[in-house]
């Protein structure tokens, strides 16, 4: 290895670094396989893929302060401490997946290959923090070895950054392993780099705090042994005359445990509850170990007062991770608290070396496959001399039923395994949701029906038209998806009932009829409805509120002859005194100089003088008239034929007829007020209402106007469309 990657430093750390690594390794890895990760790495270096991080670390390094802390304290094996030296290599395309399966074998090469996959999250730096990280990573690992790979790796570099220049890199790096790696370390049982993890991070990230307590430890070290030799002597007299194999060891806990303390109990280090910390640990065979434990309990507690709201029994029930201990806290001399914990000798390897006897989060629900996959990693710890070569054929599928995606921000959401992009919108903000129309997945654009894998970034792309659809319920699973869509389809129904009820109240009230609700009811069934509500959603949205009226009318007249009707020849029947001539059947001569004939003119299509008419005899003896080419008339004839009744006008009917007319136009308030102006100059012509909706600079105007005959309506009109502005004047029924 020549150049300039090693510094003269380096080279020697290196060769001091690979000495010890062989031989810590000399169980696991064989002359070919040293043999071959040094031919990589020479060859690594000499084309420059083997380079130095942008912070100027060496993988080399790196690599080998990691094996060694993998060989130190979790008994690594052969393919863990071959993907760690050759994962870089790999990394940079320096050397391929297929020449590490031929060399090293498929087993090495899922560890890299788990390796390479995690690195692809850190792109996402933001997300660390969040404790669903943790189970991304996992889910990304494939293989615990990984997981162990990485806290090592952490604390090996945690080491190598004292005093670097880069103060953000530091930082990051120590935030990292603070929310990260520390909690990683605890959950899988490998307490003794957890608190070396959480003290490097305290030094880095407060440097101030730490110097100040590790300070005052250095200060009272020497009082702080005798206190503790003092504590122990008594002990260890009362013990010596057991039959206990044991041994006793004495500590002060860690600066980052204490600095925690500090904080809760608002103390200074001299008033720390519990400082010091006091282990017995006793050699027995598993089928005493309840029984010793709780022999030296005993001891402990005859000597010294103890705190019982403190006993914390892990024994009788260890932790969810395997851990198990006997902590009691006792009342020790000068008056200072101590925690004496109470373990044996097997449940001591645990604690300092196990690997993890479980992974377990809150509300995960399926714990039936989560405490079976404890169990396997339990009985590996327990029984095996070489649990990490066991523990390649432990399946990381703990968290199969769920996925973890992140926002282009590095924001980390989990959501359940089938999620889709809707899914993820709704689950970054309701409204986002009700406004999605798409994404970017990993930088391509995908449908919001897009299902989710773990480690996908997503933006998600909007639109202010967008709102949802009964469909969208087929497509997310989350609840909080469905409640969401369901919410506003709801809003949207109301919106929609609201303007379809305004909607026919408007024509109704301009065409002069009163709403029956009765008849109304039967117009919605006819027309094919259930509910009242559909009703008023399609009339918002496509139905012909004209159609409606129109329907409404039909059942509304027939309404009136529900008895057997009355013959039509009680009413008296003149030959009409009309320029044009009548056919040669009876006609019911209408006009102000008709007497003895009850009629009514027909409020569906309003008749005037001049309109051709025809009568319909309803069953209160009164003649409703209808103009010839009303669409509910050409109804009743067809069903009630025999009431109907030829009729003409006899002359002036001594009132104004009301007159509805449609007028469509450019949306100008001058155009509107020329229309009225022009009604009101109009003799024997009257304006009784007007209504207008204006859209897209279009004005869609109803009158109502009173007027004599079809002869002045016909003229008035002609005088309207000549109007600047106007584009059509019709008749509306």
């Amino acid at each position: 290895m020549t150049g300039n990657y090693f510094s003269q430093d380096e080279r020697f750390l290196a060769l001091r670094l690979c000495k010890n690594l062989i031989m810590l390794s000399s169980n696991t890895l064989t002359h070919e396989d040293v043999r071959n990760v040094y031919e990589i790495i020479r060859n690594g270096i000499a084309n420059d893929y083997f380079r130095r991080d942008k912070y100027g670390i060496n993988p080399t390094i790196r690599a080998l302060n990691t094996s060694i802390l993998l060989a130190e304290n979790i008994h690594a094996d052969r393919d863990m401490i071959i993907a760690v030296m050759v994962y870089m290599l790999c990394h940079n395309e320096a050397i391929s997946t297929d020449e590490i399966k031929a060399k090293f074998g498929d087993d090495t090469l899922k560890l890299v290959s788990g390796l390479i996959k995690i690195s692809s999250l850190y792109k996402s730096r933001a997300a660390v923090e969040n404790e669903d990280f943790h189970k991304l990573l996992l889910t990304f690992a494939q293989d615990i070895r990984v997981i162990l790979i990485m806290i090592v790796d952490r604390l090996g570099i945690m080491r190598m950054i004292n005093h670097h220049p880069n103060e953000k890199f530091v930082r990051d790096i120590s935030t990292e392993a603070k929310y990260l790696y520390a909690p990683l370390a605890h959950r899988l049982g490998l307490y003794k780099i957890k608190s070396e993890l959480e003290d490097l991070s305290l030094k880095y990230i407060d440097r101030e705090t730490f110097t100040q307590i590790a300070h005052k430890l250095n200060e009272t070290k020497a009082k702080r042994e005798e206190y503790i030799n003092n504590f122990i002597a008594p002990l260890k007299e009362a013990l010596d005359k057991t039959h206990l194999n044991y041994e006793i060891k004495g500590r002060t806990k860690s600066i980052s445990s204490i600095w925690n303390k500090m904080k809760k109990q608002h103390a200074d280090v001299d008033d720390i509850y519990d400082l010091f910390a006091i282990r017995i640990i006793i050699d027995t065979p598993v089928k005493k170990e309840k029984a010793d434990c709780w022999l030296a309990y005993s001891i402990v507690t005859d000597m010294y007062t103890a705190n019982t709201a403190r006993l914390k029994d892990w024994i009788s029930n260890p932790k969810s991770n395997g851990y198990e201990s006997l902590h009691i806290t006792v009342y020790g001399p000068q008056s200072k608290w101590v925690e004496v914990q109470i373990r044996t000798k097997r449940m001591d390897e645990v604690a300092e070396r196990g690997l993890a006897a479980h992974w377990k989060y809150k509300g995960i629900k399926s714990e039936g496959s989560i405490d079976n996959w404890m169990n396997n990693i339990r009985d590996i710890l327990e029984t095996s001399n070489t649990p990490t070569e066991l523990m390649r054929d432990v399946k990381m599928d703990i968290y199969n039923d769920e996925v973890f995606a992140f926002t282009p921000k590095g924001d980390l959401f989990r959501l359940p395994a089938g999620a889709t992009l809707l899914d993820f919108a709704f689950a970054i903000h309701s409204n986002v949701g009700c406004t999605c129309i798409g994404g970017k997945v990993n930088g391509r654009n995908k449908k919001i029906t897009y299902k989710i894998k773990s480690g996908d970034t997503i933006e998600i792309l909007t639109s202010s038209s967008q709102v949802p659809n009964a469909n969208w319920l087929n497509i997310v699973v989350t609840g909080k998806a469905r409640n969401k869509i369901r919410q506003s389809l709801n809003e949207q129904t109301s919106k929609n009932v609201g303007f379809g009820k305004e909607l026919l109240q408007r024509r109704f009230k301009n065409r002069k009829i009163e709403i029956d609700e009765s008849i109304l009811t039967k117009t919605i069934k006819k027309l094919g409805f259930k509910t009242a509500t559909d009703f008023y959603v399609a009339l918002a949205d496509r139905l012909d509120v004209n159609d409606v009226i129109s329907t409404y009318l039909e059942i509304a007249e027939p309404s009136d002859q529900q008895n057997t009707p009355e013959s039509a020849g009680n009413f008296t029947l003149q030959q009409p005194e009309l320029e044009e001539s009548a056919d040669s059947r009876d006609v019911l001569i209408i006009g102000d100089n008709i007497r003895g004939i009850n009629y009514r003119l027909s409020k569906c299509c309003n008749p005037i003088i001049g309109d051709k008419i025809m009568g319909f005899t309803s069953s209160d003896g009164a003649i409703k008239i209808h103009r010839s080419d009303c669409k509910n008339l050409q109804h009743l004839i067809q069903k009630y034929p025999y009431r109907c009744i030829n009729a003409a006008w006899s002359g002036k009917i001594g009132q104004q007829f009301a007159v509805t007319l449609r007028i469509v136009g450019q949306d100008d308030i001058g155009i509107v007020t020329n229309i009225t102006s022009l009604i009101n100059k109009e003799k024997d012509t009257s304006l009784r209402s007007i209504s207008i909706d204006s859209n897209d600079g279009i004005f869609r105007g109803y009158l109502v106007i009173g007027i004599n005959d079809t002869k002045s309506l016909n003229e008035l009109m002609k005088k309207i469309k000549t109007i600047k502005g106007v584009k059509d004047v019709q008749r509306s029924n």
